[in-house]
């Protein structure tokens, strides 16, 4: 008999904000000494109160509006209730229902995933582990967090590391984040079931593993943990709903705990932080934000597909805002792009938007928009 994977991903994206989700502390934690950028707030102290970060909100529509996902208009956070050492509350604030995006696509070689949503949440604190006891580590509590959740139909390794690195390319062109998996910035999760070749229901079982950290280690999870459901299903035995962990070093998955269901997690609206609303022409302001950085013309954003992009490969290794790198770099925009560079020069103003973009998508959008606006128009005048 033979079997078919089911699979979902869930891809949590470190944003990178000056400050936290919902307090005034530095979000530059890489490397920084243990409990050095906290506060009462990312503590979880009694009494103190969250406050959104309004420019983590902006990055997760950005992202969700490249992907092609429907942004509500309105929107909150809630709390999901459960113990961990490294949650100092108790619970975690995110979203739940009517979550910032939903319903979005991208297209890869082995067919279209379909996004269910993405939604914002704080990221938790660091364990680290000797052979006595455990340290708690703080200063990742309260990091922007955007969780990209799809709907579980892709279909094999290779599709799941390809929509994984795409999501990873458009992180970095949209700025929302640097995306580094060396320092924690992308996280990956896997749910995986089988069903018998030719099925359309899903499995009435879903096994979640965490720990999943590069591209490899999603490849090799997905192989092992296919064979070993498979084996089981052969042998008349039940597969286990539950969470595992990647180990690297035994090149397996291992169980770490009965997987829990949503109810487990009592969500309820946070009743410290009023709901979002968010009008047209806020939504508006989005998508031409948007269409600066990625297209050319005065498009329909629902008509985008990621791949008109055309994501740089390039290591960039220059100052960003070195006005004689960026001069550089304008003049090979200009070299690559002589359409729009002709537009420009017949009165077509949003030709300039197009050639911006082009130099952003160069420097990762770490550049001075400001300063490459001048730098074209004195080249192109």
């Amino acid at each position: 008999m033979l079997y078919e994977s089911v699979i979902g991903l869930e891809i949590h994206i470190q944003l990178n904000t000056k400050s936290k989700m919902f307090c005034s502390c530095s979000n530059d934690i890489w490397k920084k000494p243990p409990n050095s950028l906290v506060c009462p707030t990312c503590l979880g102290l009694p009494g103190a109160l969250p406050v959104p970060n309004k420019e983590a909100i902006k990055k997760v529509q950005l992202l969700g509006l490249a992907l092609n996902c429907t942004l509500n208009k309105n929107s909150h956070f809630a709390r999901k209730n459960y113990f961990y050492p490294d949650l100092p509350k108790g619970y975690q604030i995110t979203q739940f229902s009517d979550a910032l995006c939903e319903k979005g696509r991208l297209e890869t070689s082995f067919g279209e995933v379909a996004i269910r949503r993405i939604h914002l949440e704080e990221d938790t604190g660091k364990s680290m582990y000797t052979k006595d006891e455990t340290l708690l580590d703080f200063n990742k509590s309260g990091v922007p967090l955007a969780e990209l959740v799809t709907e579980p139909n892709i279909t094999s390794a290779a599709q799941a590391v390809e929509f994984c690195k795409k999501i990873r390319e458009l992180a970095r062109l949209l700025g929302v984040s640097n995306a580094d998996m060396e320092k924690g910035n992308i996280r990956l999760e896997l749910n995986i079931s089988l069903r018998k070749e030719g099925e359309k229901a899903l499995p009435n079982y879903r096994v979640e593993i965490k720990n999943i950290n590069s591209f490899k280690f999603l490849k090799n999870a997905v192989a092992y943990e296919t064979k070993r459901q498979e084996e089981l299903l052969k042998a008349g035995k039940e597969v286990l709903q539950e969470t595992r962990g990647w180990s690297e070093s035994g090149k397996k998955t291992v169980s770490q705990r009965k997987k829990e269901m949503e109810n487990d997690y009592r969500y309820f609206p946070e009743p410290d932080i009023p709901p979002l609303e968010f009008d047209e022409k806020y939504v508006g302001m989005l998508k031409q934000e948007l269409s600066q950085v990625l297209f050319y013309k005065d498009k329909n954003i629902s008509e985008a597909s990621f791949e008109k992009s055309k994501i740089t490969k390039e290591k960039i290794t220059y100052s960003m805002n070195d006005e004689n790198e960026l001069s550089k770099l304008v003049k090979e925009v200009i070299a690559e792009n002589p359409a729009p560079v002709s537009d420009y020069r017949m009165g077509k103003e949003n030709a300039l938007q197009f050639l911006i973009g082009c130099v952003m998508k160069k420097t990762k959008g770490q550049s001075n928009p400001k300063m490459v606006l001048d730098i074209i128009k004195s080249l192109l005048e």
